[in-house]
C-alpha cells in the first residue's frame, strides 16, 4: 500500500491551508445536491419498478419483466466506469468544480427524459430500447458525479472534521432516495390505476430537472478547491512535471490502492443496492415463494422509508464519531455486522409482523452507515492529488459497476431459479469478508492531511493546534 509522506514531516501553524466554516459549508451543499439528483432517481426508479414493467414492457412478461427492468438499472451501472474514465482525469486537468456542473447537468437531463418517454402500447419494443439509452446517459454521468464530489468535499474539510463533513454528503444521498421513495410512493397511493399508468409516474421524474437547475447554479458559484488550486500553483512552476503525474499509467502504478479502494467499495455498495434497489423486489418474491405472509408492497415502502430517515439522521453522528475513533474502527464495525447479521437481518424481513420486518430492515441499515459515513473521508486519502479524481472514479465506478449496481439483477436471477430466499445474506456475509480484508491494509486517515496536500484548518487558532498534534506524531530524526 503506498501513503503520503506528508506525515512524516514537521509542520509550521503558517503552512496550513486555512478554509473559512462558510466556504466549506457552501461547497458541501453544492456537492451534496449532485448526491440528491442521483438518488432520488434511483428511489424513484425503485419504487416504481413494478410499474414500469408495466408501461414498457408487454404486459405478460412473468417473471423475466422483473429481470429486465432490474437489468435495466443494473445496465447503468456498466457505463459508470466510461463516465470515470473520461471525468476522473478531466477533473484533474480542469477541475472539480466544472466537472461537476457538467455531470449535473447530464445526469438532471437523463433522469427528465425518463418521464417524457412513450410506452411500450405507444411504440413497442421501442420503449425498452429509450428507457436503455436514458439508463445510459445516466450512468455516464453519475460515473464522474460522486466520486468527484468525494473529492470536492475531502478537499475542502478540515483534516479534525474531515468525517463528519464527508458523512453529510451520503445525508445527500439518503435525502435523495427518501425524497424519490417518499414522491414515488405518494402518487402511486393518490392515483387511479389509469392515471398512474398515463402520467402518474411520470410526475416523479419531472422534478429532477429543477434539482439539476439549483444544482448547476450551487456548482458555478463555487471556486475550486484549496488542493487543487495549490496544485495548480506548482504546476505553473514545472507544466512538464505535471503532465507527466496526470497520465494514466502514474494512476495504475498505485495499484494496492485501486485495489483496496475496490475492496472497500464493494462491500459499502452490495449492502447499498441491497438495501435501495433489491429489497422494494425482494418482498413479492417472498410472498411468491413462500406462498404466504409477508407484508403488503405500501407497508414495505413506508417501512423502508422509515429506515432511511433514521439512517439519515445518524449518518453524521457516525462520521463525528470516525473523527474521534478513526475511521478503520467504524468500517471494521460495519464489516463485522454484515457477516455477523446478514441471516437474521434477512430472517427478520421475511417476517410477517411490522416491527419485526422493520427491525430486519433496520439492522442492514445500520450496517449500511458504518461505510457510508466514512468512505466520503476515506477512499479520497488513498491517492495523491495529482491523480485523486482520476484514480478515485476509475477503481470506484469500476467496483460499482461489477457488484453494486448488479446487486438487484444477481439476487433476482439466483432467487428465481433456485427458490432460496437466503441468498441475500450470503451475498452480504461475503461482501462483509471482503471489507474486512481491504480496510485491514487502509492506512488511518484520521485528522491527517490528504496525500500530496498541505494540512487543512478551520481557523488560525485551529491551525496553530493541528501543527502542534501534527509535529508531535513525527519520529525525532
Amino acid at each position: 500500500m503506498f501513503g503520503p509522506d506528508n506525515v512524516r514531516r514537521r509542520w509550521r501553524p503558517d503552512e496550513i491551508t486555512v478554509t473559512r466554516p462558510d466556504v466549506t459549508k457552501r461547497a458541501i451543499g453544492a456537492a451534496a445536491i449532485g448526491n440528491i439528483t442521483e438518488w432520488y432517481d434511483f428511489g424513484v426508479y425503485g419504487y416504481l419498478a413494478v410499474v414500469i414493467e408495466g408501461i414498457f414492457l408487454p404486459k405478460d412478461s412473468g417473471p423475466i419483466g422483473h429481470v429486465i427492468v432490474a437489468g435495466l438499472f443494473a445496465v447503468a451501472f456498466l457505463v459508470r466506469p466510461l463516465g470515470g474514465l473520461f471525468f476522473g482525469p478531466l477533473a484533474d486537468k480542469i477541475g472539480r468544480n466544472r466537472v461537476l456542473a457538467m455531470t449535473m447537468i447530464l445526469m438532471a437531463s437523463g433522469t427528465f427524459l425518463n418521464g417524457v418517454l412513450p410506452d411500450y402500447a405507444t411504440v413497442g419494443l421501442w420503449a425498452p430500447f429509450l428507457l436503455l439509452g436514458c439508463r445510459l446517459l445516466q450512468g455516464f454521468s453519475t460515473g464522474g458525479e460522486y466520486s468527484n464530489a468525494m473529492t470536492f468535499i475531502a478537499e475542502y474539510a478540515p483534516d479534525r472534521r474531515r468525517g463528519f463533513l464527508g458523512s453529510l454528503l451520503e445525508v445527500g444521498t439518503f435525502s435523495g432516495y427518501v425524497l424519490g421513495a417518499l414522491f414515488a410512493t405518494i402518487v402511486q397511493t393518490a392515483s387511479t390505476p389509469e392515471f398512474l399508468a398515463a402520467w402518474g409516474w411520470r410526475i416523479p421524474f419531472f422534478i429532477a430537472l429543477p434539482l439539476g437547475f439549483v444544482g448547476v447554479y450551487l456548482r458555478t458559484k463555487l471556486a475550486d478547491t484549496p488542493a487543487y488550486k495549490e496544485m495548480e500553483k506548482l504546476a505553473e512552476q514545472d507544466e512538464a512535471d505535471h503532465r507527466a503525474k496526470g497520465e494514466f499509467k502514474n494512476i495504475f502504478r498505485l495499484w494496492p490502492n485501486l485495489l483496496a479502494c475496490c475492496g472497500l467499495v464493494l462491500a459499502w455498495n452490495v449492502t447499498n443496492y441491497m438495501l435501495t434497489s433489491f429489497i422494494p423486489l425482494y418482498f413479492p418474491m417472498v410472498a411468491d415463494i413462500q406462498g404466504s405472509g409477508g407484508v403488503s408492497e405500501l407497508t414495505s415502502q413506508i417501512l423502508q422509508i422509515l429506515v432511511m430517515a433514521c439512517c439519515l439522521a445518524l449518518i453524521p453522528l457516525i462520521g463525528r464519531l470516525s473523527d474521534k475513533v478513526g475511521r478503520k474502527a467504524v468500517v471494521r464495525a460495519g464489516s463485522i455486522s454484515l457477516i455477523v447479521l446478514s441471516f437474521p437481518s434477512l430472517w427478520l424481513i421475511r417476517g410477517h409482523n411490522d416491527i419485526v420486518v422493520f427491525l430486519g430492515l433496520l439492522i442492514l441499515g445500520l450496517s449500511l452507515i458504518c461505510f457510508s459515513a466514512t468512505m466520503p473521508s476515506t477512499l479520497p486519502s488513498l491517492f495523491p492529488t495529482m491523480v485523486r479524481a482520476g484514480a478515485l472514479a476509475i477503481a470506484f465506478n469500476v467496483s460499482i459497476s461489477l457488484f453494486g449496481g448488479t446487486t438487484s439483477v444477481v439476487m433476482t436471477s439466483l432467487i428465481n431459479a433456485t427458490g432460496f430466499l437466503m441468498w441475500p445474506a450470503i451475498y452480504l456475509i461475503a461482501a462483509g469478508v471482503i471489507g474486512l480484508i481491504a480496510i485491514h491494509f487502509v492506512p488511518e486517515s484520521n485528522r491527517r492531511p490528504l496525500w500530496g496536500s498541505t494540512p487543512s484548518a478551520a481557523s488560525e487558532e485551529e491551525a496553530e493546534e493541528h501543527a502542534e498534534e501534527l509535529n508531535s506524531q513525527v519520529e525525532p530524526a
